[in-house]
């Protein structure tokens, strides 16, 4: 029989098959160990199950220890919890069980609602099933087989789910023994493979589509991964991290809090507030020289954000107001009784500040930056902490400048980046190039011209850093332009997306921005919009919790605190908090009757980075006791020796940086 498919191999290498040869069957043909490992293939970058017949093209096959695995095993696992809880519960329904980021759920329809006592029940249940080993088999059904089957079984969901598929979209079964489930897949060869490294997590209610005019259906989490060592770390950085939870230590070191009457804002107090404040003016000394500060106004016309494209792309995620004045003329009612936006970004204000007098090539690059306060709504189920408001701080800026110049912008951008994201301890750094999403604005020649800039650009600074790490976010683009996308990697190995840089043909063509070119005619100048910390809000919420609160001293809204062991030494400790205080140090005291150790617990809980004990010793020999947080040992020294020591650990690191410039060009 004459060979009809084609495939080529990762190594390079090319093979013909029969038409009709499956993904096992090539497995099988390369080597018996190979296909007993096998879960699934990929057939030019596509995944899908290893009974599937091949065609023309680059295939690969992939095992459970392949990380592409991973995502295979939660689908599965999340069938087989489905079949578990209909085992258990006779009469519940299945409604949708994805695979979601470490794991899966699936929501279900019961009268009675799951609680976390039916979990352990559950997994038990799973366990079994795993080990029966069945196969997963892939049937395709008409729709009206499947509305049948699915409407006899009482599926009222899955009928449902069946008359909005689209009508000329196969409808799949995977059946494991038999339970089956309707599905687009793919699965692996068979319910043994998921293995035991499962754990369910937690029970919660979840609206039929996530409409709340729906019923309400209970959804069970789970998380799975490949093997039991993956689990435990994973179950011991979730356990880390509700210890860093930063609402938890927001109140402990009494730095904000929210309440119902303003969803979604901070109340900052006077700690929180200052390391806020530290924070601005920290990324202010970083701006020196190179950029502009500007404020643009809090609320405008909606027709400016018309011009710019967000009200018809952005509008249900920002917050429109009128004025609540009583008009009496029709000329103010005319003039004042518009509907104007709370600003959601910042860009059309700084474009509007661009446009304000006549701008030169000489005069490029302009770059324009601002702390500025924006508003944007978020569901109220969606909120958390400082890290999802509906009110926060962009420190963001917008350069204008000249197509020959962007790529030396972008460069420029990164390193400062890379400079801040040290400075807070980031070392890790993931840049991933977000490409052109399904609906946007601007020509295909435009998108192109500026992804290729921007992989230039990926590409070397890739080169010239080896802590940046690459990727590509396909489709993830704004609708104005591509961009990069600066993840950060937190001290317990967890991902943080913070930073932007995006290219933006656009929005100066919509409100007519220019400059004079050296040929005296208007140019139509690009603009690069950047954030470094994104939100200052979320920023502060990742670094309490990759700190556990425990900030470096340069950065702790409160210092030192000053504890006397005895009354007698309180002369002499207030005499030393003012001598700290004079050196520039955040200080309080404290001159309670109490006993040192509870002072020097209650202040470590509440996150003070350095606890300077005074006794009746200390001031005979003006010395003190330094005591860390996070340490039991405490050291002695001159309290001269204590405020340089001190000092200089609380110095900003940009700051440092500088005066050893300045100290080299002196030498």
């Amino acid at each position: 029989m004459a060979s009809a498919i084609s495939l080529t191999f990762p190594d390079g290498s090319k093979r013909d098959y029969p038409a009709g040869t499956t993904g096992l069957e090539v497995a099988e043909s390369i080597s018996k160990s190979l296909a007993k490992k096998a879960v699934a293939i990929t057939l030019d970058g596509e995944l899908t199950d290893l009974s599937d017949p091949v065609r023309d093209g680059r295939l690969e096959i992939v095992t459970r220890t392949d990380p592409r695995a991973l995502e295979l095993i939660r689908h599965d696992a999340a069938h087989v919890m489905a079949e578990a809880v209909q085992e258990l519960f006779p009469g519940t329904q299945v409604t949708i069980g994805p695979v979601i980021e470490n794991g899966f759920y699936y929501d279900f329809a019961r009268n009675a609602p799951f609680t976390p006592e039916d979990l352990p029940v559950i997994e038990k249940k799973m366990k079994e099933i795993i080990a029966r080993n069945k196969p997963f088999t892939k049937e395709v059904w008409s729709r009206d087989e499947a509305r049948r089957v699915f409407t006899e079984k009482g599926e009222a969901y899955k009928v449902e789910l069946i008359e909005s598929i689209k009508s000329d979209e196969d409808l799949k079964i995977y059946r494991q023994g038999d339970w089956f489930d309707m599905c687009r897949g793919p699965h692996m060869a068979s319910t043994g493979q998921i293995g035991t490294a499962f754990k369910l997590m937690k029970v919660a209610g979840a609206y039929w589509r996530g409409d709340s005019d729906n019923a309400m259906l209970t959804r069970i989490y789970g998380t799975a991964w490949a093997d039991q060592a993956d689990l435990d770390a994973y179950l011991h950085m979730l356990e880390e991290a509700e210890k860093r939870d930063h609402r938890r230590l927001g109140r402990e070191m009494d730095l904000f809090h929210f309440q119902e009457e303003g969803p979604g804002v901070v109340f900052w107090h006077s700690k929180g507030w200052r390391m806020f404040q530290n924070l601005v003016a920290y990324m202010r000394r970083r701006l020196d020289r190179d950029y502009e500060e500007v404020n643009a106004p809090q609320i405008l016309d909606k027709s400016l954000w018309e011009t710019s494209g967000h009200w018809g792309w952005y509008q249900e995620n920002m917050f429109a107001v009128k004025s609540a004045h009583a008009f009496t003329h029709p000329e103010d009612e005319a003039a004042d009784n518009r509907i104007f936006a709370l600003k959601p970004m910042n860009c059309p204000g700084h474009v509007q500040i661009f446009k304000h007098g006549l701008k030169s090539y000489r005069d490029l690059p302009i770059r324009l930056a601002e702390f500025g306060n924006v508003h944007r709504y978020e569901p109220s189920g969606a909120l958390h902490g400082l890290m999802r408001v509906r009110a926060f701080t962009q420190d963001d800026a917008h350069i204008f400048c000249t197509e020959e110049q962007l790529e030396a912008e972008i460069l420029k951008i990164n390193d400062l980046m890379m400079s801040v994201y040290k400075d807070f301890g980031f070392e890790e750094v993931v840049v991933k190039l977000a490409t052109r999403p399904e609906k946007r604005v601007g020509t295909d020649a435009m998108w192109d011209h500026a992804e290729e800039i921007l992989k230039r650009a990926l590409e070397r600074m890739a080169r010239e850093d080896n802590r940046i790490k690459t990727g590509i976010n396909e489709g993830e683009g704004t609708f104005y332009g591509p961009k990069f996308e600066y993840t950060l990697r937190d001290a317990i190995g967890r991902e943080w997306q913070c930073g932007t840089t995006q290219v933006d043909f656009n929005l100066p063509e919509r409100f007519g921005a220019f400059y004079i070119g050296s040929d005296s005619e208007k140019k139509q100048p690009v603009m690069v919009h950047r954030a470094i910390c994104g939100s200052l809000e979320r920023f502060l919420g990742i670094l309490i919790e990759s700190h556990a609160g425990h900030m470096p001293l340069w950065f702790a809204p409160l210092q030192v605190v000053v504890a006397t062991i005895t009354s007698e030494a309180d002369d002499y400790g207030a005499s030393v908090a003012q001598k700290l205080r004079d050196a520039g140090l955040q200080v309080d005291t404290d001159f309670r009757n109490e006993k040192i150790n509870y002072k020097v617990r209650e202040h470590s809980l509440a996150k003070v980075p350095v606890i300077v004990v005074c006794g009746m010793r200390e001031a005979e020999e003006q010395a003190v006791n330094i005591r860390r947080l996070g340490s039991r040992d405490q050291v002695s020294m001159t309290l001269a020796d204590a405020i340089a020591q001190l000092v200089l650990e609380a110095t900003p690191p940009d700051i440092l940086r500088k005066d050893a410039e300045k100290a080299a060009r002196a030498a």
